[in-house]
């Protein structure tokens, strides 16, 4: 039987050897890591992006459309002003030139009998157009679905979160005001517009202080 000298082996070479794979395997798994870090950051950066460009369109809509629905109560306060206490609409013809000019998108046609003293009775064939306001959230979604949303850090994604779920009221207060204008029930449909005012004011706040603050997500 032979036996192994131990003196025959190269130590400094098996140990050189042993070192460069040490080594190769540990750049291996860093150059891994890094680069699955580099993907990341990137899908991170594409998915804020997107985000932000969703919450831009969402803000330029809803401040359009909030102006236009919340004529709607005006409008109503007006006429329910220049009403009598029996219900009937008497104005003089100055008053009711300024009313329709400022309604104008409300009023289709106007009849009048003289009600005596300089004054009318009016008659007011009207239509209310609610702005309906396409609020997406396509973009916040997907991030969620793909994972990447978790690489956002605590204080964006509870500020995304909360900014979403303000956009959702939005849209349950905006389905209410629509099923309210069906029924025609003006009351519903103003008490419903008051609400939404606050939550939309509330919701552009939030716009704001996120596109504000965005790129601290990064």
């Amino acid at each position: 039987m032979r036996f192994f000298n131990i003196k025959e082996f190269n130590w400094k070479y098996i140990f050189g050897e042993i070192f460069l794979l040490f080594v190769g395997i540990n750049l291996a798994i860093w150059f891994n890591d890094w680069n699955a870090s580099k993907t990341i950051q990137k899908d991170k950066e594409i998915a804020l992006e997107k985000i932000e460009g969703e919450i831009k369109a969402n803000l330029d809509e809803l401040v359009a459309n909030s102006v236009l629905n919340q004529k709607i109560p005006s409008f109503f306060t007006e006429i329910n002003r220049l009403k009598n206490e029996e219900g009937a609409l008497i104005t003089t013809p100055e008053e009711m030139r300024v009313f329709t000019k400022t309604y104008d998108a409300y009023v289709r046609k106007v009849d009048s009998s003289d009600a005596g003293n300089g004054l009318y009775k009016y008659s007011l064939d009207t239509f209310i157009n609610l702005e309906i306001t396409d609020l997406s959230s396509i973009a916040w979604e997907v991030s969620k679905s793909t994972g990447i949303f978790h690489e956002f850090g605590y204080d964006c994604l509870y500020d995304l979160q909360k900014l979403y779920n303000t956009q959702d009221l939005v849209k349950i207060e905006l389905n209410n005001a629509t099923e309210a204008l069906r029924n025609r029930s003006m009351q519903d449909l103003v008490r419903t517009l008051e609400i939404m005012k606050q939550l939309e004011d509330q919701l552009q706040e939030q716009y704001r202080d996120l596109l504000a603050s965005i790129n601290d997500c990064k």
